[in-house]
């Protein structure tokens, strides 16, 4: 990775500047852009499933087509370049490459990875590929999905059948994107593919999410260059108690176990924290853990991608009183947060996005400090960050989003505060480059730095990634433009 931000002169009245070599990014997931569901081999994952049950995704939108990135990749490298990024983010989808989660690779799958980032390479674009981005082949959640070990060893198998192949391509690896989302959407509160809502379900699928980026970091260093750089991505939450109470207090604590130290613990400490074990005790007795696990977890990576969108918000809630369900990603009737029964959530203050996210970021800040000061020998990189709004084309063709433009100046300040005060940050990457398919949201969600008319597939770049283009090239972060 590039060297860190330098330290700004805390008297300058210079605009905030990012130093040479800084990764300038957009970021993007196969099953919500590529489209060509059926070409090429590629079977069915759970999102495939989960979009055929009706009533699980906004008027029955689906991922078949997207925004069509397998035949219009091309198109798409280009917009990058133009827009001046200097590295794309992207997942490689597991069914089109393996599409039964075990045996040999499909070479047409691989193939267009092969194309896509020899697209990218010729554009000057550093492709950084994201080996899980959530969909699992279907026939490894009807063998029992993320709860059971057999997917973690699979996992493995598949991260080094792509890195022997795109090795000597892609020097930039992620194990997993938001394995939390994976675990507790997935298995706790079901709004998330496969649809299942059982809390121990939701703790062994966390542990062998965990174990399968230990066992695919094994696999990978096995196969690629020696200076290939090894991540995972995070969707940390930056915690806050509703009010200064011992008793808010320690629900701040039980959302921080479950919702972050039962990555950051395992990953990257070596162990699971004691009081995650403590605090879901009456549910299981984690004998799903075996002896080597979490030796096998903690394997070095060289960045830690970091994920944020809006802060948390929590409370201690009467016995008895049933909590607020926090999940940022649809709602749903059952709780993502096992062990933390009698915790409510509530709205942090502030201005909305279209997803009715509070746009805040001292969040980013703090968690970007935070983590420098618990791990300091550990680069950091912002892998996801952006807002949804109500973007619409004016008669003259373009699609002004101030809104957006705000939040990512705002954050990208954020950023370069936490550089100034220790935290090692490497680059960021804005969430996403295209409108597309925003899973339990279907297409009703707009995300992009590019605005994608779906019937169409006609993309028009937004005015905040014009901003976006400029601060990409320059280095310097001057405010948007007025008006």
């Amino acid at each position: 990775m590039p060297v860190p931000p330098s330290r700004p002169h805390p008297t300058s009245t210079a605009p905030p500047r990012f130093p040479a070599g800084f990764l300038w990014g957009a970021a993007t997931s196969a099953y919500q852009v590529e489209g060509a569901t059926a070409e090429d081999g590629r079977t069915a994952s759970i999102w495939d499933t989960f979009c055929r049950t009706p009533g699980k995704v906004f008027q029955g939108h689906t991922g078949e087509v997207a925004v069509d990135h397998y035949h219009r990749f091309r198109e798409d490298v280009r917009l990058m370049a133009g827009l001046g990024l200097t590295a794309y983010r992207f997942s490689v989808s597991w069914p089109r490459v393996q599409p039964t989660g075990h045996g040999p690779a499909v070479q047409q799958g691989l193939d267009f990875y092969r194309r896509l980032t020899d697209e990218l390479l010729s554009a000057g674009i550093t492709p950084v590929a994201t080996l899980y981005h959530w969909d699992l082949p279907q026939e490894l959640e009807s063998a029992g999905g993320w709860p059971e070990r057999t997917t973690a060893e699979r996992f493995a198998e598949y991260a080094g059948l792509v890195g022997e192949a795109l090795g000597d391509r892609i020097g930039h690896w992620t194990t997993l994107n938001e394995p939390w989302c994976s675990a507790f959407l997935g298995y706790g509160s079901g709004v998330h593919a496969p649809g299942r809502t059982d809390p121990v379900a939701a703790l062994r699928a966390a542990h062998h999410l965990n174990l399968g980026h230990g066992l695919a970091v094994t696999a990978l260093r096995g196969v690629l260059p020696a200076d290939a750089q090894l991540s995972v991505s995070l969707n940390l939450h930056a915690l806050r108690p509703l009010t200064p109470s011992a008793d808010d207090r320690d629900a701040v604590r039980r959302i921080d176990a479950v919702g972050n130290r039962v990555f950051l613990g395992p990953m990257l400490e070596g162990a699971y924290p004691e009081d995650l074990l403590a605090d879901t005790a009456h549910l299981t007795d984690w004998s799903f853990v075996r002896a080597g696990d979490e030796k096998e977890i903690h394997q070095p990576v060289d960045w830690l991608g970091v994920n944020y969108y809006t802060p948390t918000v929590v409370s201690a809630t009467p016995e008895g009183t049933a909590p607020a369900r926090a999940d940022g990603h649809g709602g749903g009737t059952a709780s993502p947060w096992p062990g933390a029964d009698r915790v409510g959530f509530h709205p942090a203050p502030g201005e909305r996005t279209a997803m009715d996210w509070a746009v805040d970021p001292s969040g980013l800040y703090e968690l970007l400090t935070g983590l420098a000061r618990r791990y300091p020998d550990l680069p950091l990189v912002v892998t996801e960050n952006g807002a949804a709004y109500q973007d619409e084309v004016g008669e003259d063709g373009t699609v002004h989003d101030p809104e957006r433009a705000a939040y990512l100046h705002a954050h990208l300040a954020a950023i370069h505060r936490a550089t100034a005060d220790g935290a090692d940050v490497r680059g960021y990457f804005a969430w996403s480059l295209l409108d597309n398919f925003e899973w339990a949201y279907g297409y009703a969600k707009r995300f992009g730095l590019v605005h994608v008319d779906y019937p169409t597939q006609t993309r028009t770049p937004k005015t905040s990634a014009h901003w976006y283009a400029r601060v990409a090239r320059t280095g310097e972060l001057r405010p948007p433009a007025e008006g």
